[in-house]
């Protein structure tokens, strides 16, 4: 295993709200690259118990083998990713997630591996993109999952405040 890209960042969330919102990949996902810059017109067209299809604006982008393990110390997820910016760009790569809990609230860390991305504009991609894209990937679940109140996510009420 090549190792791409490898980050971390902090989630103000809980890991039931990480657990919750994976229970669902397609939506999850297509909600995280909604997210991204850049990316505009995103549409999940595909989503299957290991399998799923997003279109954007620059092209499509399909992940296959899914798989997401629930344990007590957290949620794991690993995918294979095929994506194709119209005729000029393919890349193709392997992704583990892995979500903890931690005195934030969850640990997410990311690696991006065994990337391929041939041609010209892939070796621009294999060398500049690098951190943008794995930086990216982790900015955006951050904002993804918290979004919305843990309290709103679980059905408790939200606390009130007195006038």
């Amino acid at each position: 295993m090549a190792v791409w890209f490898e980050g971390h960042i902090e989630i103000a969330c809980t890991i039931e709200r990480v657990t919750q919102s994976l229970a669902d990949h397609g939506a999850h996902y297509a909600g995280i690259v909604r997210l991204m810059p850049g990316l505009t017109d995103v549409e999940l067209h595909e989503a299957g118990d290991t399998e799923l299809t997003i279109t954007t604006n620059e092209g499509v982008m399909k992940r296959t083998n899914i798989v997401t393990r629930v344990s007590e110390d957290g949620v794991t997820v690993e995918f294979d990713e095929d994506y194709r910016a119209g005729a000029v760009a393919r890349v193709t790569s392997h992704f583990l997630e892995e979500f903890t809990t931690s005195d934030a609230g969850v640990s997410h860390w990311l690696v991006i591996s065994d990337l391929s991305a041939p041609g010209f504009a892939g070796l621009l991609y294999r060398m500049l993109a690098k951190s943008r894209t794995g930086n990216a990937f982790l900015s955006r679940h951050k904002e993804y999952l918290e979004a919305e109140s843990d309290y709103a996510l679980l059905g408790a009420p939200p606390v009130s405040e007195e006038p």
